[in-house]
C-alpha cells in the first residue's frame, strides 16, 4: 500500500470554514413535501422536520473527508450511518452557522469507516444540533483505527422477542428523487440520472439515503411522539441497502428502554435501514 493511498491523519480535527444558512418557511415546506411528511407543522413551515437538519450542513459535509481521504478513493465513498443529536428544532427565520471536522477512521477489512462531526449553531452561538456522519470507503482497508468514531446505536436483538409497538408502511413515489434533490440541495447524479447510476453499478436511480431516513423520522414521530418534533432528542440509522423509486417501506418500531425506541425499515424481506434509534423526551 503506497503512502499516497493512505488516509492522512493530519486532516483530523481540521474544522471547515463556517457555512451560513438562512432558514425560510418556503424551504421548510418544500422539504416536508419532498419527503411526503404528513405532519401539519412541517407542511406549514412552522418548524423543520428533523432530517432537514442535514441541509444547512451540506456544504460542510464532504470538505472534512477531503482533508483525510485521498482523492482517488473519493469515488468509493458512500454514506454509511447518520446520527442526529437535537438540542432544539430549526424554525423559520433562524440564521444558522455550520462547521465540521473529521474525527477518526476504523478499518473494517472490506472497507474503512470514517466519522465526520458537524455542529449547527445560531449566529448568537446557541447550539441547535450535532451530527455524526459515518462515511464508508468501499473496498479500501487502511489497515488501522485512528481517532474517535461515531457513538454506537446498534439494534438490540433481544427486542425481537416482543412485538413492535408500531408498524408503518410508506410508498416512495416514482418522482421522489427529483423532488428531494432540489429541496435538500443534493444534486448527486446517482439519484437523478438513470444511465449514470447504472454506470456506477447500481440498478438505476436510487433514493437519497437521507430521504429514506426522513420517511422513517415521520413514521417514528407520528407513532410514538405525538407528531411533536420538539420531543425528538436523537435520531440515528445505518444505511443497509439502497431504496428504489416506487418501492414500499415498512418500518417496525420497538420500545427499547425509557425514552428510547429502536427501529428497522425494510423493502419486502430486505432491510434497508438497520440499527435505527430514536430518543423521545416526555
Amino acid at each position: 500500500m503506497s503512502d499516497e493511498a493512505k488516509f492522512n491523519p493530519a486532516g483530523l480535527g481540521v474544522w471547515t470554514e463556517p457555512a451560513r444558512f438562512d432558514v425560510t418557511r418556503e424551504r421548510l415546506v418544500e422539504y416536508a413535501k419532498a419527503t411526503n411528511d404528513p405532519i401539519e407543522a412541517h407542511l406549514a413551515g412552522d418548524v423543520a422536520s428533523p432530517v432537514f437538519a442535514i441541509v444547512p450542513v451540506f456544504q460542510s459535509l464532504m470538505e472534512p473527508a477531503l482533508e483525510v481521504v485521498p482523492m482517488p478513493l473519493m469515488g468509493k465513498v458512500v454514506h454509511g450511518e447518520q446520527d442526529f443529536r437535537f438540542h432544539r428544532p430549526i424554525k423559520p427565520g433562524d440564521q444558522l452557522v455550520a462547521k465540521g471536522a473529521m474525527t477518526g477512521w476504523a478499518a473494517q477489512g472490506n472497507g474503512t469507516a470514517a466519522c465526520v462531526y458537524l455542529e449547527t449553531r445560531t449566529e448568537e452561538g446557541e447550539l441547535v444540533n450535532e451530527q455524526y456522519v459515518t462515511f464508508f470507503v468501499r473496498g479500501f482497508d487502511n489497515g488501522d483505527t485512528v481517532g474517535e468514531q461515531a457513538p454506537g446505536h446498534k439494534f438490540d436483538e433481544a427486542l425481537r422477542s416482543q412485538s413492535p409497538v408500531a408498524k408503518v408502511t410508506q410508498r416512495v413515489d416514482e418522482d421522489q428523487t427529483f423532488r428531494y434533490g432540489p429541496a435538500a440541495g443534493d444534486p448527486m447524479p446517482i439519484h437523478l440520472d438513470e444511465e449514470f447510476a447504472k454506470q456506477m453499478g447500481l440498478p438505476g436511480i436510487i433514493v437519497h439515503g437521507l430521504c429514506t431516513m426522513a420517511f422513517t423520522s415521520w413514521a417514528v414521530l407520528t407513532e410514538v411522539a405525538g407528531s411533536d418534533v420538539s420531543r425528538l432528542r436523537r435520531l440515528a440509522v445505518r444505511f443497509a441497502k439502497p431504496v428504489l423509486p416506487g418501492q414500499e417501506l415498512t418500518t417496525a418500531i420497538y420500545r427499547a428502554d425509557g425514552s428510547r425506541y429502536a427501529y428497522e425499515t425494510s423493502v419486502g424481506d430486505t432491510l434497508v435501514i438497520k440499527d435505527g434509534l430514536a430518543e423521545i423526551a416526555d
